[in-house]
């Protein structure tokens, strides 16, 4: 089956944007909603849940957290996610164990006895009660041994993410899972969960997005011959489109829209919609990069710049800011500068919601000579 570069640019939109609901639902939808700690303007899980609920505030997924239920952990990156995306992964296997169980040692297993007899613990509790012995960290840094052991024991479903108090993490006893299906099952359903969060996911992108799933589902088999064998049972549907092989669930219904909506949206850097870089160069006609980590003078786009989507087309980037209580905006664009009255109005109204999400209500503006396009060839 082929399908054409239009079809499969508007499948990609709709399949992840669909109307918008409430924040339980909207959570429950996606599956897994990729989280970053950046601010700039807002954090990753605030930008891409405000497309997908009703009236969505930024901080809304750290006030109702607790009331609906939703885990942090990791799945092929980290992020919040549904009890039954959370099912999935846990009990996660400790390969360096015989028998797969993860049984804590030495202070990890003081943190846990601390954490069940209080029933629930914020770091700064841990530091005064076993002190600040710091280890080396997985980036080479230094962290306190008790962040450690806490983060060891969240990864291994011993504890969980209770909720957030000013960012950082409280911790509490996770709940006990058993083995929902057997491993082969596990293994099933996570590989249709996230072909279907990504879909329609280029062939090469799902076989690196597989890798980074063997850390959050460790054990449960192998990644490709599970595509296989949901390949040959008609699951899964592998689609040409130009010359690239696409994948995504079979049967998935979206509404059909007979024309794309005159709507701009500015989208995270980690949104469903733009996660697949190799898919978004092919569909959408150039590179996009996320630069936050890459030095001021080698970046091309931005700190933190935002693609711009525009009906179901990605023409550019935009780098906001809200310096003194006023929206600032820079915007750049792929080829040129779309000057149809349409794209005007959907972009200051973009930028009004912006507006009204981060704050109550204020102004917006753009900084002397940067509210136009900074142009640059596809």
């Amino acid at each position: 089956m082929t399908r054409t570069l239009e079809q499969t640019k508007a499948r990609a939109v709709q399949v992840s944007l669909q109307p918008p609901t409430t924040l339980g639902r909207a959570v429950t939808r996606l599956g897994f909603v990729q989280a970053d700690p950046i601010r700039a303007p807002a954090r990753a899980q605030d930008l891409m849940l405000r497309h997908r609920v009703s009236d969505y505030r930024l901080g809304d997924l750290d006030r109702h957290f607790v009331r609906l239920g939703i885990e942090e952990d990791f799945l092929y990156a980290y992020g919040f996610m549904p009890r039954a995306t959370h099912r999935l992964i846990h009990p996660r296997r400790d390969l360096a164990c015989a028998d797969g169980t993860h049984v804590p040692a030495g202070l990890a297993a003081e943190v846990l006895a601390f954490v069940r007899e209080r029933g629930i613990a914020h770091p700064r509790d841990l530091h005064a009660a076993f002190g600040g012995e710091r280890v080396v960290n997985g980036w080479g840094g230094l962290s306190q041994a008790t962040t450690s052991a806490l983060k060891t024991l969240h990864y291994y479903g011993l504890l969980r993410v209770a909720r957030r108090q000013n960012g950082v993490r409280v911790y509490g006893v996770a709940p006990t899972y058993a083995e929902s299906h057997p491993p082969e099952e596990r293994l099933r359903l996570l590989v249709m969960l996230v072909t279907r969060i990504l879909c329609p996911i280029s062939e090469p992108s799902l076989r690196g997005t597989l890798n980074l799933l063997t850390r959050g589902a460790p054990g449960l088999g192998r990644m490709h011959d599970a595509v296989l064998s949901l390949l040959k049972t008609g699951e899964l549907e592998r689609t040409e489109v130009g010359g690239e092989a696409y994948l995504w669930p079979a049967g998935l219904r979206v509404g059909k829209r007979a024309e794309p909506e005159d709507t701009v949206r500015f989208l995270a850097p980690f949104d469903p919609v733009v996660w697949d870089r190799r898919r978004f160069a092919h569909l959408w006609g150039w590179e996009y990069r996320f630069e936050a980590y890459t030095p001021p003078a080698q970046r091309r786009f931005g700190y933190y710049a935002m693609p711009i989507l525009w009906r179901n087309e990605v023409i550019g980037w935009i780098n906001i800011a809200a310096p003194d209580g006023k929206l600032a905006f820079e915007a750049g664009y792929a080829s040129s500068t779309p000057k149809d009255r349409e794209f005007r109005q959907a972009l200051d109204a973009e930028l009004s919601r912006m507006a009204a999400f981060l704050t109550a209500d204020f102004p917006f503006t753009s900084p002397p000579g940067k509210g136009r396009s900074a142009q640059r060839s596809g």
